[in-house]
């Protein structure tokens, strides 16, 4: 059984940064395809970012700098780095992650079998 568990979260002013992590473990073979969604207040989940299993990233609009993903392979940790946040970046946040999802369809929360319980990001001033 693969279990996800987010780390990061929190409450930062406009402008400010906060670093997310999620940890896969409880699986065996090849690694995992990972990506991380938004859920604002009200709104569907949304896909923010994603890495696959041999490290191509993929983004949800315009980066601007302001969104990395990276992952620590070793220990099937994926982190997103949020820079410059803004109020509409806030939201709860989920790690996902499959064994096998589409290139050009890893935004659909669909392709997704394993999920993380959320970590809460909000932005305030």
């Amino acid at each position: 059984q693969v279990v996800l568990v987010e780390s990061g979260g929190g409450s930062v002013q406009p402008g400010g940064s906060l670093r997310l992590s999620c940890e896969a473990t409880g699986f065996t073979g090849s690694s995992l395809c990972m990506a991380w969604f938004r859920q604002p207040p009200g709104k569907r989940r949304e896909g923010v970012a994603a890495m696959s299993s041999d490290g191509r990233t993929s983004y949800a609009g315009p980066r601007s700098g302001r969104l990395t993903v990276s992952r620590e392979h070793a220990k099937n940790i994926l982190h997103l780095q949020m820079n410059n946040l803004q109020p509409e970046d806030t939201g709860m946040y989920y790690c996902a992650a499959s064994a096998f999802v589409g290139v050009s369809t890893w935004y659909r929360d669909t392709e997704y079998n394993y999920w993380g319980q959320g970590t809460q990001v909000t932005v305030s001033s």
